[in-house]
C-alpha cells in the first residue's frame, strides 16, 4: 500500500499502470436513500488537507458473462432499462445480492438463469469500476465457452420476461459498440476485451477466482 497522502500525484509515473488504493480518514457516512435495488449515501472525508462531501450509489457490486461459442459467436440478450429508456443489447449479467457469494458463482447463476445454459469453461475477462465518480459498483466480466443447455426452476419475471437472446458473431458485436449501435458499457467492455485478447492468443485470460480486491475493498462494500 502506498503511503503517500491521498491526492498526491503518483511518485513513479513510469512504473507499471495500475489502479492504486487509496485510504482516506471518513468522518462522516449517512445513508441518504435506502433504495429497491441499492442505496445513495453521503460520506465526508479529509482530503488534500481539507474536507470533502461527495454523494454515491452504494452498490453491492455484479458480474457480467462473455459466452462464446465454437464458432466464435457471443450470446446478446435486448432487455429493456427503464434509466435509459430503450431496450439495449447486453450480456447475461447481474447484481452480487447473495451474501457471500463468490463472483464465479454468481457468473455461472446469472448464465443459467438468463440464457439457460451452463460452461465447461471460464476465464477472467476484465475487472470494472463502471462510473466511479458517481458509484461504487465493482463488476467482473467473465469468459464462458464449453457450452451446453440446461434446464432450471428460475422463472423471468418483470424486465426479464421479455428477454430476446441473440447469438451474433464476436467481430460483428465489436463493429456494432465502435459504431454507436450497441451501447451498453459492460457489453462494449467484454466484447472489446475479447477481441483483443483473441488476437493475443487469448493470453491475457486469468484464472476465473483470482481474488476481487476491487469489490471487497470497495466504499460500498465496506459501508455495509
Amino acid at each position: 500500500m502506498s503511503s503517500q497522502p491521498a491526492g498526491a500525484p503518483a511518485q513513479d509515473p513510469d512504473g507499471i499502470l495500475a489502479d492504486e488504493r487509496a485510504e482516506v480518514e471518513i468522518l462522516d457516512s449517512e445513508l441518504l436513500v435506502r433504495g429497491h435495488v441499492w442505496d445513495v449515501r453521503r460520506d465526508r472525508f479529509r482530503f488534500g488537507g481539507g474536507e470533502l462531501v461527495r454523494d454515491y450509489i452504494d452498490h453491492t457490486g455484479a458480474v457480467g458473462v462473455l459466452a462464446l461459442d465454437d464458432a466464435d459467436n457471443v450470446l446478446v440478450i435486448r432487455q429493456y432499462r427503464h434509466p435509459i429508456g430503450q431496450r439495449d443489447w447486453e450480456i447475461p449479467a447481474g447484481l452480487m445480492d447473495a451474501p457471500g457469494e463468490p463472483g464465479l458463482a454468481a457468473a455461472r447463476r446469472e448464465l443459467a438463469e438468463e440464457a439457460d445454459l451452463a460452461a465447461a469453461e471460464w476465464h477472467l475477462l476484465s475487472d470494472l469500476f463502471l462510473s466511479p465518480g458517481g458509484t461504487s459498483e465493482a463488476m467482473r466480466i467473465f469468459l464462458a465457452r464449453g457450452l451446453t443447455p440446461i434446464a432450471h426452476d428460475f422463472e423471468r419475471t418483470e424486465e426479464e420476461a421479455e428477454l430476446v437472446p441473440r447469438w451474433v458473431p464476436l467481430d460483428e458485436l465489436v463493429d456494432a459498440v465502435l459504431a454507436g449501435r450497441v451501447k451498453n458499457a459492460v457489453t462494449a467492455n467484454a466484447a472489446l476485451a475479447a477481441a483483443a485478447s483473441r488476437s493475443r492468443g487469448w493470453a491475457t485470460l486469468r484464472d476465473p477466482s483470482t481474488p476481487w480486491s476491487a469489490r471487497e475493498s470497495s466504499r460500498g462494500e465496506r459501508s455495509r
